[in-house]
């Protein structure tokens, strides 16, 4: 009977975290645009922000608790899971293409991020207050740069979204933020809660289930994202958003979540890191190098998949 009690309190929590983050984000998005706040601001800021809310949500809730195993697992394992699974899902329906932005700066830059927070977690074992408060200076000048290269088209998007946007009512945008929210904030408990429970029962570590279960769950957003920007031809969106993802995760979610509380790293070891950081550099190859110049194409993103295959078979195996 707990065990049933442990597994609906996760999906739950996870439902919770799900719909919260799209809530927030479409009420927090219509307050925004009534207050005349750019659409690219709203765009790399609150949007953002939504798809990233499951991690950011989960990392602190298990920091807070003192769960730091789920804390790093999550980062480390949804990123993983965003490069090696959603990505080659992405590329099996159709060639992700790769612009000049993705080649140039934003997957180099999570191939750095990757090796930089590889060497400050295996250096002491942990992610210290220091190397948080130094991820969140990054995630600073990452913003910065992401802004200054959005400003360039905006007036098509902002016509673009416009006729897009349906106005609520001002009463509805603040309910719907506020509701949100609090399924942020509860759903994150539950899910941390139930997932620990769980892998208590089961005899299974923190860390494997913070890498499988609660990354997979709290990526979801950006594996739908993804496979409907595949489903129309608009892959572009779909290599953004996973390469945007994962540079967030590091920077913001791990670095505010070590800010909050150092993070050690338990059973989480070098081959996850080495896993997530292997995900990152596979992308910057096929972008760079691949046959279809520009492109991740379905050969790519099926070796993509049975890497994510392989690793997630490790994991489970390591533990019986």
């Amino acid at each position: 009977m707990e065990t049933i009690l442990l597994i609906l309190k996760f999906l739950v929590g996870l439902v919770l975290i799900l719909k919260g983050a799209d809530w927030l984000t479409d009420g927090a998005s219509s307050i925004a645009r009534r207050y005349g706040i750019p659409t690219i601001v709203i765009g790399l800021t609150i949007v953002a922000f939504g798809t990233s809310a499951p991690e950011l949500v989960v990392s602190i809730v298990s920091a807070l608790e003192g769960q730091t195993e789920m804390a790093i697992g999550n980062v480390v394992g949804s990123n993983i899971f965003n490069s090696l699974a959603i990505m080659g899902t992405t590329a099996l329906i159709y060639p992700v293409a790769c612009s000049r932005n993705n080649i140039r700066y934003d997957v180099p830059l999570c191939l750095v991020a990757s090796i930089a927070v590889t060497a400050l977690a295996l250096d002491g074992n942990a992610v210290t207050r220091g190397d948080g408060i130094a991820l969140l200076c990054f995630f600073t000048i990452f913003m910065a740069y992401t802004f200054s290269i959005a400003k360039k088209p905006q007036t098509e998007q902002k016509e673009e979204t416009a006729e897009k946007t349906v106005e609520m009512p001002m009463w509805k945008s603040v309910l719907l933020f506020l509701v949100g929210l609090a399924g942020l904030v509860f759903g994150g408990d539950w899910l941390v809660n139930g997932a620990s429970g769980l892998a208590l029962q089961m005899g299974v570590s923190q860390s494997v289930v913070a890498l499988t279960i609660v990354a997979g769950g709290t990526s979801f957003p950006e594996l739908v994202t993804s496979i409907v920007a595949a489903r129309k031809g608009d892959t572009d969106m779909a290599m953004g958003n996973v390469v945007g993802s994962n540079i967030f995760n590091i920077f913001m979610v791990l670095g505010l979540s070590a800010t909050i509380a150092p993070l050690q790293l338990g059973s989480i070891s070098l081959w996850d890191f080495g896993a997530m950081t292997f995900g990152a550099l596979l992308l910057w190859v096929f972008c760079r190098f691949g046959r279809r110049y520009h492109y991740v194409t379905r050969t790519e993103g099926a070796l993509l998949l049975v890497c994510a295959v392989a690793y997630y078979a490790r994991a489970v195996l390591s533990q019986s």
